[in-house]
């Protein structure tokens, strides 16, 4: 039953990846983005990754769901959001993915009789007690460059408070 899960989770993965270079409709592109992003979610649910699952679906697919809200807002015009996104360099694009995708065969044909855990374990709170225990003084140190960069971006956008 796990074997099913995994292979249709990426199955709808990998097609709805592809309806996102292959439609014209950007608001259709973000859509399928999301649902991508939400597959990749559940392989990583599917793998006992549950920490990785819920910061998958907190960041990137509730990032989407804002994506989606702009280009609703900001397309004024119904002809803005059929716009063409692709260009004519497609046959160096497929000799470098193949390029990659034989590659990457190469790296992982030595790990191919390696089998993961049948059953994983909870993750969150172990990460979280790390996080809060022997790494809090580094997470609150991005967390304090994270502010800086913020900061810098609106002062450089040049946005005037009054």
């Amino acid at each position: 039953m796990d074997c099913i899960a995994f292979y249709a989770l990426a199955a709808v993965t990998l097609v709805s990846a592809a309806a996102v270079v292959r439609l014209r409709n950007v608001l259709h592109s973000a859509l399928f983005l999301g649902l991508s992003l939400s597959g990749v979610a559940g392989l990583f649910a599917s793998l006992g990754a549950d920490f990785l699952f819920a910061a998958q679906i907190l960041i990137y697919v509730s990032g989407i769901a804002v994506l989606v809200l702009f280009v609703v807002l900001l397309a004024g015009r119904h002809s803005e959001l059929h716009l063409r996104q692709t260009n004519k360099q497609w046959l160096p694009a497929l000799a470098i993915a193949g390029t990659a995708l034989w590659a990457l065969s190469r790296v992982a044909r030595p790990f191919s009789g390696l089998l993961a855990p049948a059953d994983g374990q909870p993750t969150t709170r172990v990460i979280g007690g790390l996080l809060m225990g022997d790494y809090a003084v580094p997470f609150e140190l991005i967390s304090l460059i994270l502010i800086a960069a913020l900061i810098g971006a609106i002062v450089f956008t040049g946005v005037e408070a009054e």
